[in-house]
C-alpha cells in the first residue's frame, strides 16, 4: 500500500435467511482502497438481491467498480472451474512421498518454536510469556540454555537477565544475539554470583555493565572494583548503628509511629555500604535495632 499499488478482490454471493447454502458469487476485481471495497460490496449485495427479488438470476462473472458512478458492471462470465484456471497442469507429474521418506526429513529438521517453548515451560518452570520470548528465535534460545547451564537451580533468575539486562544491552547498540560482547557462559557466571549472594542484583546490574564494555569475567569485575556483597553481620550491624546516630530526628519519628521512614533508613545504610549489604540482613538487622 505504501507504494500506491494495493489492489483487492472481493467476491459477493447472497442467501436468503435460514438458507444452508449461499448463492452464485461474482467477483468485484481490483478494489485499490478499503472505500472502494466497502462501497463495491454494498452494491453489489443490494443488486442480487434485487435481482434475485424480481425473478432474475445472478450469473458467475467477474465485475469491475466504477467509484464515479458507485456501481458495479460485468466484465465477463466464468462458466466453468477451468475459467479459474484450476485444471491440473498437464506437464507436472505426480509426486508420491512414502512415510519412510516423511520421518527422515522430520528426524533433520531442529526443534520447533512451538515445541522448544513447551520444553521449557516444562522443564525450566517458565511461564507461557516468558518460553515464548526466549524462543523467539532460535540464538536466543541457544544463548538462554547456555547461560542456564552455570545456574541450573535459578532458571528464573536467568530467564530474567537474559530478556532484561542482555536484551537491553543489545536493543542499545542494535546487537543480533550472535554479535553479543557477552559470552553466555560469562553471563552464567555472574548468575552464579548473585545465586551464591556474592553480589546483590542492584550491584550485579554495575558488574553487568563492566562486562559487557571490558569482556571481563564477573570474578575479575567483582575482584577489582571490590563489589562482593557484605554478608558479615557484625560489620552491618555497625554500619546500622552509625546511620541511627546520624538520625535521631527521624528515629524518634519512626518510633512514634512513622513506619515508612523504615525504608529511609535501609536507604541510608544501603548507600553507607556502597550497596553492598545483603539487603535481607539488612532488613532484617535494621528492624530488630529500630524496634530496641
Amino acid at each position: 500500500m505504501q507504494e500506491g499499488s494495493f489492489r483487492c478482490d472481493a467476491n459477493v454471493s447472497v442467501r436468503k435467511a435460514g438458507a444452508d447454502k449461499f448463492g452464485t458469487r461474482a467477483e468485484i476485481k481490483n478494489l485499490n482502497s478499503f472505500r472502494y471495497i466497502e462501497r463495491a460490496i454494498n452494491f453489489e449485495v443490494a443488486r442480487q438481491i434485487e435481482l434475485i427479488e424480481s425473478g432474475g438470476k445472478v450469473v458467475q462473472e467477474t465485475r469491475l467498480y466504477d467509484p464515479d458512478k458507485g456501481e458495479t458492471r460485468s466484465m465477463r462470465s466464468k462458466e466453468e472451474a477451468n475459467d479459474y484456471r484450476y485444471f491440473p497442469d498437464p506437464d507436472l507429474l505426480p509426486v508420491v512421498l512414502d512415510e519412510k521418506f516423511i520421518e527422515a526429513v522430520r528426524a533433520t529438521l531442529p526443534e520447533l518454536p512451538d515445541h522448544k517453548a513447551t520444553r521449557f515451560a516444562r522443564d525450566y518452570g517458565l511461564s507461557a510469556y516468558d518460553a515464548g520470548v526466549l524462543t523467539a528465535s532460535r540464538e536466543l534460545a541457544d544463548y538462554y540454555e547456555k547461560v542456564v547451564r552455570a545456574v541450573p537451580r535459578e532458571p528464573k533468575l536467568a530467564a530474567n537477565w537474559v530478556m532484561g539486562e542482555f536484551a537491553a544491552a543489545l536493543n542499545k547498540e542494535s546487537l543480533d544475539v550472535t554479535a553479543a560482547r557477552m559470552s553466555p557462559e560469562n553471563l552464567g557466571g555472574l548468575m552464579l554470583r548473585i545465586s551464591d549472594q556474592t553480589v546483590s542484583g542492584n550491584v550485579a546490574k554495575v558488574v553487568f555493565a563492566t562486562m559487557w564494555s571490558s569482556g571481563a569475567v564477573a570474578d575479575t569485575v567483582i575482584a577489582e572494583q571490590g563489589l562482593k556483597q557484605i554478608t558479615d553481620a557484625s560489620a552491618i550491624e555497625s554500619e546500622i548503628d552509625a546511620v541511627i546516630a546520624r538520625n535521631p530526628g527521624q528515629l524518634a519519628d519512626y518510633r512514634a509511629g512513622k513506619d515508612k521512614l523504615f525504608g529511609f533508613f535501609v536507604g541510608q545504610v544501603m548507600k553507607a555500604t556502597g550497596g553492598r549489604a545483603n539487603p535481607a540482613q539488612v532488613n532484617e538487622l535494621l528492624l530488630r535495632k529500630l524496634r530496641a
